[in-house]
């Protein structure tokens, strides 16, 4: 029961995280204190659950080094595309029950005719950071739930075949006691027979010792008769 309940649980939690939309904004950051344009989205979750992702997330654009308080990312790969004239920044901040992740870059550090392409890019990319965060955070769910529902039908299985088990010894068990209860009835009349029998055995030994009164005077007799003779 406390399984299927957590089951239940988990499908109202992935119901919920199911409603959450990606908001993507355009927003500035200081990088070694410079104005850096960039684009930010702020997720459902606990930041460093959203720190971790966004770290393996950023792992996956390129050669990730940490600054001070920001990471950058040397040769991009964007849209299909790897850069090597500029340098993507990352941060991410939040608490217990949010967070953000910023992307952004200096246009000084790329081609005129890139920077455009670059600038789409990278709201994209935070774009689809949120999308797979929330998909990976339902798919997590998904599979607890998935788990939880394995663990309830081994235990309904198990409870089917115990009810089997217990179910043949019942029948078992009766058949036991039919027999037993016409054991018990044969006994009882055996009981009554053998008490009869005793009591008909005293009174043949009774009768027995009675009879051997009169034959034992009658030995007796012969044998003082038996005296007298000279």
């Amino acid at each position: 029961m406390k399984k299927l309940a957590l089951l239940i649980s988990l499908f109202l939690v992935t119901t919920v995280t199911q409603a959450q939309k990606v908001t993507v904004t355009k927003k500035s950051d200081r990088i070694k204190g410079e104005s850096t344009e960039g684009y930010v989205t702020t997720l459902e979750g606990k930041n460093e659950e959203i720190a971790a992702a966004w770290s393996k997330y950023l792992k996956g654009l390129g050669k990730v080094k940490t600054g001070s308080d920001y990471s950058f990312i040397e040769t991009p790969a964007m849209g299909g595309t790897v850069y090597t004239s500029g340098v993507l920044y990352a941060k991410n901040s939040g608490g217990a029950e949010s967070g953000s992740v910023w992307l952004g870059i200096r246009p000084d550090e790329w081609t005129v005719n890139d920077i455009k392409l670059v600038e789409e890019a990278v709201e994209k990319l935070v774009y689809q950071f949120g999308i797979k965060f929330y998909k990976d955070k339902i798919q997590a769910q998904i599979n607890e739930a998935q788990e939880a529902m394995n663990i309830v039908v081994r235990q309904q299985q198990r409870l089917v075949n115990e009810n089997k088990t217990l179910t043949g010894r019942l029948t078992t068990n009766e058949q036991q006691k039919i027999q037993l209860e016409k054991a018990l009835e044969a006994n009882k009349l055996e009981h009554l027979v053998l008490q009869q029998k005793i009591v008909n055995n005293k009174k043949a030994q009774d009768s027995v010792a009675a009879t051997t009164i009169p034959i034992r005077r009658a030995i007796e007799l012969h044998q003082e008769r038996l005296r007298k003779v000279n």
